[in-house]
């Protein structure tokens, strides 16, 4: 465990949390912060046994808050019972939600003793949580705080020029406007991927209009208020538009699917032409290093297409590797 700021960021013993919105839409942002860890030298396991944080269903109030709790008190046991308490997820909301749960577990023993008695009642003993087994500030961390604390170790596995494209960076509401005091870099101009891009010799545009706007997902709001929803996109890419931004740089599924998957609809209601694709910050990284763009990356799974960076890039790719666009 190393300390960067008042939050200690660990390099060892770590849990890499699983996404359900990684996993089923862009498994590539898995595959690339797995590939970075390895070139890294970062120690981490997968737990088979994780279940889900609940966060979309929570968020649709399908989900209590003592049944997210539980949950993640379960997680937790398994985590502390493999010797890697530390968890970190690729996904904010995730993120927001195991802090939450954390501080909940810690802090309300009538919480916490009706969740163990759940466990007991139901031949569970082993999931017992026991109060300040997990510290929600060092033992919860986004995928993003670690490559920005490895930022300086990235040029030592360059393998592909970057510096030649425009990026702007939207780090999401759950990473930056939930847990203020854990958030590294910046809140009111969140900059934390700005700087591991300086990292890698590609300075970002850095503050935009409505850098710090919500992507407009709102969760239930994407279906239920979905004009509202895409008004507060368009807001967005319009501000990018008027930048020529050719990457948007994204920390979250849930931000990466609102942009990619309704890039086209915005520009039909738009009338803009203009390409820019959604990168997840650890699927950039993992092109800086070389890797490969369909088999590790995923760009095959973006509804934007991704191929045109490649191209600007002069990285090599075969498009018939892409089995899911035209």
């Amino acid at each position: 465990m190393e300390q960067t700021n008042t939050k200690n960021i660990p390099i060892k013993d770590i849990t890499l949390f699983r996404s359900c919105l990684v996993s089923a839409e862009y498994p590539g942002i898995e595959a690339s912060t797995k590939y970075i860890f390895d070139k890294l030298g970062i120690e981490y396991v997968i737990d088979r046994n994780q279940s889900c944080c609940t966060g979309l269903g929570h968020y649709y109030d399908i989900f209590d808050e003592l049944s997210t709790t539980a949950l993640a008190a379960r997680n937790f046991s398994h985590a502390i019972e493999n010797k890697h308490k530390h968890y970190v997820p690729m996904c904010a909301t995730c993120y927001a939600i195991l802090k939450n749960a954390a501080k909940t577990l810690n802090q309300k023993d009538d919480v916490r003793e009706k969740i163990n008695n759940a466990f007991c009642e139901n031949g569970l003993e082993n999931l017992q949580y026991k109060k300040d087994s997990i510290n929600p500030t060092d033992d919860i961390t986004h995928v993003a705080d670690i490559l920005y604390h490895f930022k300086d170790q990235l040029k030592k596995h360059k393998k592909v020029d970057i510096s030649g494209l425009k990026i702007a960076t939207h780090h999401g509401c759950h990473y930056c406007k939930v847990h203020y005091d854990d958030t590294l870099c910046g809140v009111r101009n969140p900059q934390l991927m700005d700087k591991i891009c300086e990292a890698m010799d590609v300075p970002t545009i850095g503050w935009y209009d409505h850098k710090r706007l919500t992507c407009g997902c709102g969760f239930r709001q994407r279906y239920a208020n979905r004009e509202l929803s895409l008004e507060a996109s368009t807001d967005k890419f319009e501000s990018l538009y008027k930048e020529d931004v050719d990457v948007l740089l994204v920390m979250c599924p849930n931000c990466h699917l609102q942009f990619d998957r309704y890039e086209r609809v915005i520009q039909q209601h738009t009338g803009h032409k203009k390409h820019m694709v959604i990168l997840n910050i650890a699927q950039l990284i993992a092109l800086y290093m070389g890797a490969h763009p369909y088999k590790t990356v995923g760009i095959q799974t973006h509804t934007t297409n991704v191929e045109p960076i490649l191209d600007k890039l002069g990285i090599e790719y075969d498009s018939g590797e892409d089995s899911l666009h035209d």
